[in-house]
């Protein structure tokens, strides 16, 4: 049975709204076990007591279980408050025992995961190659909003979504294989460059590994091509939304901005549109 495109999109959006249900929980409690992986870490090293959190906090099953649940007042998310955005918009943004307020932005990313999860369907459909893009921009979103909390990109998702861009382009998707080692490589050793020498003349740290790993997965996906596009595209969406941040809630502009999602917002453009910009400046150029 050849399902429409329509209906592919309804599908495609319904999944979205619960994967962005999920990922929200990703986001809370990854870096919540990091964290307790860190500290449990030094004090063994440094041979010193120190009360472990539960055994279950550092497995898989821990992104799982136990469900959901108010952080305020202990009480067990039902399933009905647990329907994406619909949920929230129904107990008005706040918890049905306690009233304490829920943030807007579960619903927001359950949203932009729909939103992106039809955008990849739309343009590479529902199969084996719009499922390999929906787990990479999954991963992105998780990635994004962590990294504005924590500054941190944790390796638990830029890793697997690395080797899953190369082995993507095993047969060529994307790229060719070689583009993508290539691309991997110069993306992870361009930015590592850029850091040592901004080290070496300032005394200062003006990113982090996580950065550096991130680039090396776009590297991965689209190849080393598209990587002077990406960093372009990266430092404009940074300069604009640095400069809004100061001028429109007068942030201060000392304080440090992470640019993992600078470089996710500027790897979404090119992956969506990398080969049209590309050709539009070449025509521009007259190099077309």
């Amino acid at each position: 049975m050849i399902l429409t495109l329509e209906f592919q999109l309804l599908v495609a959006a319904l999944f979205g709204l619960a994967i962005g249900s999920f990922l929200n929980v990703v986001i809370l409690r990854l870096p919540r076990r990091m964290h307790a992986e860190f500290a449990a870490a030094c004090a063994e090293a440094e041979e010193r007591e120190h009360t472990p959190p539960p055994n279950r906090w550092f497995g898989l099953d821990y992104l799982i279980s136990p469900g959901s649940r108010c952080p305020s007042c202990g009480h067990d998310i039902r399933a009905w408050e647990n329907i994406p955005v619909l949920s929230w918009l129904l107990l008005r943004g706040r918890c049905s025992a306690c009233g304490t307020r829920i943030g807007i932005r579960y619903p927001l990313v359950e949203l932009l995961t729909a939103l992106l999860t039809v955008a990849v369907v739309y343009r590479w459909g529902l199969n084996w190659e719009g499922i390999a893009v929906s787990m990479l921009v999954w991963g992105l979103i998780v990635l994004a909003v962590i990294d504005i909390d924590e500054q941190l990109l944790p390796d638990q998702v830029t890793l697997p979504l690395l080797w899953l861009g190369l082995l993507v382009n095993l047969d060529g998707q994307f790229v060719s294989l070689g583009d993508a080692v290539i691309g991997a490589a110069a993306a992870y050793a361009s930015l590592w460059l850029i850091f040592q020498l901004f080290r070496v003349l300032t005394g200062k740290e003006g990113m982090g590994y996580g950065d550096f790993k991130l680039f090396a997965l776009f590297g991965a996906w689209l190849g080393w091509q598209m990587l002077p596009q990406i960093i372009l595209l990266s430092s404009f969406s940074g300069a604009l939304i640095g400069i809004s941040l100061v001028v429109l809630k007068g942030r201060d502009h000392q304080l440090p901005i992470p640019f993992g999602p600078y470089l996710i917002i500027g790897g979404l453009i090119a992956l969506f549109w990398g080969e049209q910009i590309n050709q539009a400046y070449l025509q521009l150029s007259g190099l077309a």
